[in-house]
């Protein structure tokens, strides 16, 4: 986007009027009162997210709408005979539906009548939420709480007055026989910008509630695993504080534990997590209906609080015991692991120790060889002198060989012990340049 400036100023970021206009992306809808609406949510792969879209595309071609930018996330229009407001999300996309007018009974016709049925059977995704809404205005029939209910089937209702008063909302929070959920809002001075955020908040409250439940299954099958971990860990634990245990025995199981535990965290930390998130959306779309109580019914907060929330804190107990149980597990570990290294090292320890001993004993034995070898080299030699005087006295020589060789028996074992001594000498030397 280029804009005109009064001032030499430096380029716009990329982003700029992106991230500026933001704030204006999911503007709520201007509705002309009386209105039926149907809300649909439904979940979606990341295939089926670009299937979506084109099918988008094919209603407005259909209709000759212009069709929503390719990265556009949002889009409203009005068509012939309805207004369509669609929603893309992380994990979930929402077409609402809007028709002007007003029927005797309130659920009537929906909204979702007008919308092309072949177009509607081909919507990509399975249904997460589904609901028809009218806003009515006030009669004297619409002020029996006892009227009221026969709308929904006679379900106990849960509603009250928001917006400041503006209106009432009514709903029993229950699927009917068409498959689809109610609100019914009674209109005293709603303003259309007011009506379009009130429905907003009341689809976007069903649907988020829905959505935080998605890991309710989930932490239901995980409570057993979870208890299965803790027993696991404390048996560990115990036979860590016997005699005679097998600490590397141990460490396996605990290593293997510890993977298991690790896997459901890894597998489940994003829907836990959107889980909580999704909740705190809930709660703040409560916050913003400003609900007033209506005597005889519970507001949709108190309802909330009582049915929604203790499956909300199953959920985030599961989770929780899982990331307590991996700090246990690994607090265990770096115990064991202390004492499985504190045994390596005293038996090297005592290996050295072994090691130490054994050469002793070899440099003893091998001082034992090396006298005897001096012993042996001398006698060897002295052999060799007695030979040798032998033949010098048989060719005539004056000599007695048995004398020479004694008296050549103190040089020779000087002479070898001198050249062994020798040898030991080099040997060091050598070691002490390397």
């Amino acid at each position: 986007m280029t804009v005109a400036t009064l001032f030499p100023l430096p380029n716009n970021h990329e982003q700029r009027f992106k991230l500026h206009n933001e704030v204006h992306a999911r503007a709520s809808v201007i509705l002309e009162l009386p209105v039926r609406c149907s809300h649909l949510a439904l979940l979606l792969t990341h295939e089926q997210k670009e299937q979506a879209r084109n099918h988008l595309n094919e209603l407005c071609e259909r209709f000759s709408i212009t069709p929503p930018n390719k990265d556009a996330d949002h889009f409203s229009a009005i068509f012939d005979s309805f207004q369509l407001r669609w929603e893309q999300h992380a994990e979930f996309i929402c077409y609402t539906f809007y028709v002007t007018n007003i029927l005797e009974k309130p659920f009537d016709e929906p909204a979702l009548e007008h919308v092309p049925v072949d177009w509607l059977a081909q919507l990509p995704g399975k249904i997460m939420v589904a609901a028809h809404t009218t806003v009515m205005p006030i009669n004297e029939q619409l002020v029996d709480l006892e009227t009221i209910s026969k709308y929904f089937s006679n379900n106990p209702i849960v509603g009250a007055a928001v917006s400041g008063g503006a209106a009432q909302a009514f709903t029993d929070f229950r699927i009917h026989t068409d498959g689809f959920s109610r609100f019914l809002i009674i209109d005293h001075s709603l303003k259309t910008q007011q009506a379009g955020r009130l429905l907003q908040r009341l689809f976007e409250i069903e649907v988020y509630r829905v959505m935080a439940l998605l890991a309710l299954p989930i932490a239901k099958q995980l409570i057993p695993k979870v208890n299965q971990g803790d027993q696991r860990l404390s048996a560990i634990t115990e036979e860590m504080s016997q005699d005679h245990r097998d600490d590397s025995l141990l460490l396996d199981k605990l290593t293997t534990l510890a993977a298991e535990v690790e896997n459901h965290i890894s597998t489940t930390h994003f829907r836990f997590g959107a889980t909580s998130a999704y909740y705190q959306l809930v709660e703040q779309r409560i916050d913003d209906l400003r609900e007033n109580r209506i005597q005889g019914i519970q507001t949709i907060g108190e309802f909330m609080k009582r049915r929604l929330e203790p499956a909300i804190n199953t959920c985030k107990m599961t989770s929780k015991r899982f990331t307590l149980l991996s700090k246990r597990i690994s607090n265990t570990s770096q115990l064991l692991r202390t004492r499985v290294d504190m045994s390596i090292e005293r038996q090297n320890q005592a290996l050295l120790t072994s090691m130490d001993l054994r050469a002793k004993m070899q440099l003893r034995l091998q001082k034992t060889v090396e006298g005897v070898s001096i012993v042996a080299i001398t006698t060897y030699i002295i052999s060799l002198i007695g030979s040798m005087t032998n033949a010098l006295k048989k060719i005539g020589w004056q000599i007695e060989p048995e004398v020479i060789a004694g008296f050549s028996i103190p040089m020779v074992l000087l002479v070898v012990a001198m050249g062994i001594r020798r040898i030991h000498k080099m040997i060091r030397n050598e070691e002490t340049e390397n």
